[in-house]
């Protein structure tokens, strides 16, 4: 599942570029919604950071060549698509759109993204 069409995407900065390294995988804030970041080959990505079948948290997760594994039971999905390629999982995680520029990952959300993902668990603001 991708970012809701019809409703305007605002790109929304997320983090310095070399917060993310190749082959990691962190966890970041839009407002109030948790995405899963992470940098394979080169190109950054960014999804939901909960797995579809129990909730687990993906930001504790492994990238694979054929995209992220869940840290809890293996599930793995497709960076791209969102699409679970590897069991238990059979639901998608939702992407969004990344672009990198001056040395910046944005991250483009829409109203119905905010509103659909959360706050399911809030960063600790101390």
């Amino acid at each position: 599942m991708s970012a809701a069409e019809g409703d305007a995407a605002e790109y929304k900065r997320v983090a310095r570029s070399g917060q993310v390294d190749d082959g990691w995988v962190r966890r970041f804030y839009v407002d109030d919604v948790e995405l899963c970041v992470a940098r394979l080959n080169g190109k950054a990505y960014a999804t939901s950071n909960y797995c579809t079948h129990l909730d687990c948290l993906l930001s504790s997760g492994k990238l694979q060549d054929d995209g992220i594994r869940c840290s809890c039971h293996g599930s793995v999905f497709d960076l791209e698509t969102g699409e679970a390629i590897y069991p238990p999982a059979t639901v998608a995680i939702r992407t969004y759109p990344v672009k990198e520029e001056d040395g910046e990952i944005f991250v483009a959300m829409t109203e119905a993204d905010k509103a659909s993902e959360g706050p399911r668990r809030r960063a600790r603001r101390d």
